[in-house]
């Protein structure tokens, strides 16, 4: 059992046995050991648990709690802890599974999670997946000094950023600190029953990729399903319409009022919170501003390796700029990718079109603002730049939200797609 001794893992009830390899109970050592793994978090596990004589508890804590009593064996206080859970959440089902189990081993042992009699053995395994999903959780390490790798550039007005962890069934929030994301929280999210990587319409798995909130949509404009609410995001984006992806409605939102959380996979795609953590997060989100990220895994690094990515990317948006604005149309133009497609434009069409209108121009003024940089998930070969363009020529004059893919390949870094955003 890991760091357990070997005396004490021979007196474990088959009980405890089943529960502890479903919870991952072998990475808790002592309580407090498990405490202190969670910066930032809402409170610490035992003040969460002593929270509840006060009407507050968190849950995840508390259930940690729940199943070191299991541990050692002390079965009537492990229920008065489950107790507490739904004293605070009645509509967790995961708790109530917990209680009923223990209920059930005051009169035979009960050899894994879930025996009551008759239970739906789907419903059942949903919960054990739950089981195991929030333990790992808790006891993962909040990586207070790493960033996920694709965090290239923030603008000023994104004040918060979500980075969903599909495989980790955890969505991070981190804020933007003077350009720099810093962790805030994270949360228990359910994902598409089907998994990740949507590609059709039905399919019920979550896309892959960046996206920002589109719209809010109020809890009285929408079926219980929804929960407290729901946020929109912009999935097909660019990048997925080219690929072929299709599909609408993808969606983070809240569960039914009969329901405190769902199964790790348990939606059609939409990514889904228990209500009070959507509540907990919704002040932070601004339509059409909050990035939300969504990547099968995150690769954690320290600051200075974003740092130089970003000057990288950095260095390459302004070759760009300057080449277009020094009217050098034909370095300007290598800075685009053999696939390139604008709308219904190839490079070819692109090319030409360029190649006329600056012809006609004596001089250009060409300006960046609210840059954001964002590495595509899973791929450190694609980027996403966004940014406010201020055009101005010897004959035409205009402003607009622009968004670029840039793709690296041989030749170094060039866009694949640009249009407006």
């Amino acid at each position: 059992m890991g760091c357990m001794p070997d005396a004490a893992a021979a007196t474990i009830t088959p009980f405890w046995r089943s529960v502890a390899a479903i919870a991952l109970i072998s990475l808790i050592c002592t309580p407090a050991e498990a405490m202190g793994r969670k910066p930032n978090r809402k409170a610490e596990a035992a003040a969460a648990v002593d929270a509840g004589a006060q009407g507050s508890i968190e849950p995840e804590a508390a259930l940690v709690k729940t199943l070191v009593e299991i541990r050692n064996n002390r079965l009537d206080s492990a229920l008065q802890e489950v107790e507490k859970v739904l004293q605070s959440y009645p509509n967790f089902r995961l708790a109530n599974l917990i209680k009923g189990d223990l209920l059930l081993a005051r009169s035979r042992p009960l050899r894994e999670l879930g025996e009551a009699p008759n239970a739906p053995r789907d419903r059942v395994e949903d919960l054990r997946d739950e089981a195991r999903v929030r333990m790992a959780r808790y006891q993962r390490e909040r990586p207070t000094d790493r960033v996920p790798k694709f965090l290239l550039q923030l603008t000023a007005e994104q004040k918060h950023i979500l980075v969903v962890d599909t495989r980790e069934s955890t969505l991070y929030v981190f804020e933007n600190r003077n350009g720099e994301p810093h962790y805030l929280a994270d949360y228990y999210v359910t994902i598409g029953k089907n998994g990740v990587d949507k590609f059709r319409a039905g399919d019920k798995k979550t896309p892959l990729g960046v996206y920002h909130v589109t719209d809010n949509l109020p809890r009285d404009k929408l079926a219980d399903l929804y929960g407290s609410g729901a946020f929109p995001i912009s999935y097909p984006n660019e990048f997925d319409k080219r690929e072929g992806r299709s599909g609408t409605g993808i969606w983070l939102h809240g569960t039914p009022s009969d329901t405190y959380s769902r199964a790790p996979h348990a939606s059609d795609g939409c990514v889904t919170l228990t209500n009070e953590d959507l509540n907990g997060i919704s002040k932070n989100l601004r339509v059409g501003v909050t990035p939300v990220i969504i990547s099968d895994g995150i690769e954690w690094v320290k600051p200075d390796v974003v740092e130089g990515l970003r000057k990288e990317m950095a260095a390459q948006i302004e070759n760009w700029r300057r080449d277009w604005e020094s009217l050098d149309t034909e370095n300007y133009l290598k800075h685009y990718a053999p696939g390139f497609t604008s709308g219904s434009q190839d490079l070819a069409g692109w090319s030409q079109q360029k190649r006329t209108v600056n012809a006609g121009k004596t001089w250009i003024k060409l300006g960046l603002n609210n840059v954001s940089v964002f590495l595509y998930p899973g791929r450190d070969d694609l980027a996403v730049v966004t940014f406010d363009q201020d055009y101005a020529s010897s004959n035409l004059a205009n402003q607009m939200r622009k968004r670029q893919y840039w793709l690296r390949d041989k030749g170094g870094w060039r866009i694949l797609y640009e249009g407006s955003a």
